[in-house]
């Protein structure tokens, strides 16, 4: 009887579903953008009233981070159930990441934008391009726990909808940060009889 090494499992499921995740995740960001430029057409034709468009981002962003942590979630049973190597969950996760911050960058612009005045630390911003470049370097600063406190929320909406960002990027910290060779021998433990 010779020894016959067991058949090790094919690479292409993997890769097929790290390149079908990255698709998704631009098909996301490419809605996200579509959403807000729906949103902002909508106000600037005078469609939305301001405290209108405000209550809808405030709305979509609570929307959009239940859709995100369960995204996470998502990520982390498919990296367990595929033998996904780390540096490529942490690919993913980093696109997932950035994702984020980009959402609730336009989350924050088209608040000030409806509401100027939602934010102190904007007074300098001049161009739409400024204000949108603030609002992602304060969704940067919120996701990553630095908050310099350069930019604050002042309306409901705004400290809603940072308040979101805050909580999200909680979860998904505490997701790359928890020891993920225990993680996925915890998950495959429960799955067997």
């Amino acid at each position: 009887m010779t020894d016959t090494p067991a058949p090790s499992a094919p690479a292409a499921p993997v890769a097929v579903s790290v390149s079908r995740q990255v698709v998704r995740q631009t098909t996301e960001v490419v809605l996200v953008a579509a959403l807000a430029a729906v949103i902002h057409v909508g106000l600037t034709a005078g469609l939305l009233p301001p405290r209108g468009a405000c209550l809808l981002v405030a709305v979509v962003a609570t929307l959009k981070t239940g859709y995100f942590l369960a995204e996470n979630l998502q990520h982390i049973l498919l990296a367990t159930r595929q033998e996904m190597l780390y540096h490529r969950f942490l690919a993913l996760m980093g696109v997932n990441m950035a994702q984020i911050t980009l959402s609730f960058a336009l989350d924050y612009w088209l608040l000030e934008t409806a509401e100027r005045g939602s934010f102190t630390g904007f007074e300098t911003a001049t161009t739409p391009a400024v204000v949108f470049f603030d609002c992602f370097f304060y969704s940067v600063l919120n996701f990553s726990f630095f908050g310099f406190g350069e930019i604050l929320p002042r309306t409901v909406p705004a400290k809603i909808v940072t308040l979101l960002e805050v909580v999200l990027a909680f979860f998904t910290v505490i997701f790359l940060l928890s020891d993920f060779i225990s993680l996925k021998k915890s998950l495959r433990g429960s799955r067997r009889p």
